[in-house]
């Protein structure tokens, strides 16, 4: 505890628990959009519950990671090598993930455009909700790894990561809502969201082979894909209603 307070003396531990905690957010937002588009799926009744559940269950799993350091560590170690490729147990999380991220959302994709959903989610709610919670804990597993991994590289205090993950996640249960209402609002946003998922899962499957591309590249093109789309809506609702002219009575 003592440690704790003289750490808190010191402008380097702010800078880094300020810095942290808004990386968490950016980490989390890809999350976000992953559980608001799922949570769309059962009952508007339901949405909430499982939007709480799919986050704190995410914080759950990062705090879980963070205190499993050695193991997390011993995933990184080779466990075959195959074509060149060292293989480990993180490569084939990110390689899982990706695919499965990739597929759920071009699956999504594909029933908001075909409309093939159920209305609001009412077919088979119960078994539909427990389906649904367990998409977004598999996912939060491989989004907490990468979480985990950015964390310990940027801090070397435990208690500063926990406060951070912690931080950020109120954050995303404040906004998540807002963010999935926004979402299921705007069909085309929705698509936006969709498709930003897709290149997240892009870029697991190249982690996956070693290949490291920086995550600010796609969060600036989806940044500007969705200014400009947020100025399209905003035109639409600008742009006056066409009147006919009057035609004859009937």
């Amino acid at each position: 505890m003592n440690d704790i307070l003289a750490s808190l003396a010191r402008p380097e531990t702010w800078g880094a628990l300020l810095t942290l905690s808004a990386m968490e957010v950016v980490l989390g937002i890809d999350n976000v959009i992953f559980i608001s588009i799922i949570a769309a799926r059962v009952p508007i009744a339901e949405r909430d519950r499982l939007r709480r559940l799919g986050l704190v269950g995410a914080l759950l799993m990062r705090l879980g990671l963070l205190f499993a350091l050695a193991w997390i560590m011993g995933l990184t170690k080779p466990l075959l090598t195959v074509a060149g490729f060292d293989v480990s147990g993180r490569s084939l999380i990110l390689l899982g993930g990706g695919l499965f991220l990739m597929a759920k959302s071009v699956h999504e994709i594909h029933a908001k455009l075909e409309g093939d959903q159920d209305e609001e989610g009412t077919s088979n709610a119960a078994g539909r909700f427990g389906a649904l919670l367990v998409q977004i804990i598999l996912v939060d597993i491989v989004f907490s790894l990468d979480s985990v991994i950015t964390a310990v590289g940027m801090a070397q205090e435990v208690w500063i990561m926990v406060v951070a993950m912690i931080v950020a996640s109120v954050v995303m249960l404040a906004f998540a809502r807002g963010i999935s209402d926004f979402v299921e609002r705007h069909p085309t946003v929705k698509i936006l969201a969709l498709s930003f998922l897709i290149l997240i899962g892009v870029l697991l499957v190249a982690e996956s082979f070693g290949q490291h591309v920086s995550k600010g590249y796609v969060y600036f093109a989806m940044a500007f894909s969705l200014v400009v789309e947020l100025i399209n809506l905003r035109l639409r609702t600008k742009k006056p209603a066409t009147h006919l002219p009057d035609g004859p009575t009937v």
